[in-house]
C-alpha cells in the first residue's frame, strides 16, 4: 500500500467558500487497497505556502506520493508548478508530457496545462489541474505506471547510496 497526500490549491477553498471536489476526485481514483490517504489539506494560491507544504510532506516518513490539484493554469495566481519545481530534486517530465498528450485527445485546453511532476527524496509529486474532470483524465493516464515508480523510489530509499 502506498501512502498518499492530497494537496488542493484554492484560495476560495482554503477560506471555506468552495467545496473541494478535485481533492475528492484524487482520493476516489487513488483509493484502497493500493493507496491510503495519509494527509490532506487545502491551501491558498500562494507559492511559498504551497512549496512549504510540498516539502514538509515529501520529507515526512509517512508519504510516498503527493498529488496536488489546482494552480496549474495560466492565471496570475496559478503558481503550483513554480512552487513544486522550487522544492524537487529531479523532474519527471514524462508524466506531465504524457498527461498533456493524452488529455489533448479530449480537449484542446490540455495544451494550456502547466502540470509538472518530480521527486523530492523518495517521494513522487504530481501537480494536476483544478477540475475533477481534469484530475480524473490525468490520473487515468499515469496510474498504470505509478505503482512501479513508487516501488523504485521505496527500493532506492532502503538502499540509499552514500553521497
Amino acid at each position: 500500500m502506498f501512502r498518499l497526500a492530497v494537496l488542493t490549491v484554492s484560495t476560495s477553498g482554503a477560506q471555506g467558500q468552495r467545496e473541494d471536489t478535485s481533492g475528492q476526485a484524487i482520493q476516489e481514483v487513488l483509493a484502497a487497497p493500493e493507496y491510503e490517504v495519509a494527509r490532506y489539506e487545502v491551501v491558498p494560491d500562494d507559492r511559498d505556502t504551497i512549496a512549504a507544504k510540498l516539502a514538509e510532506w515529501a520529507d515526512a516518513p509517512d508519504v510516498d506520493l503527493i498529488v496536488s490539484t489546482g494552480g496549474t493554469g495560466l492565471g496570475r495566481y496559478d503558481v503550483t508548478p513554480e512552487a513544486c519545481l522550487s522544492i524537487i530534486d529531479k523532474e519527471v517530465p514524462g508524466l506531465a508530457e504524457t498527461m498533456r498528450a493524452e488529455t489533448l485527445k479530449f480537449t484542446p485546453m490540455a495544451m494550456l496545462s502547466r502540470s509538472v511532476a518530480g521527486i523530492r527524496g523518495s517521494t513522487l509529486i504530481i501537480t494536476l489541474p483544478g477540475s475533477p474532470k481534469g484530475v480524473r483524465e490525468c490520473l487515468e493516464v499515469v496510474t498504470p505506471v505509478l505503482g512501479h515508480a513508487l516501488e523504485l523510489l521505496k527500493a532506492e530509499a532502503v538502499n540509499e547510496h552514500p553521497r
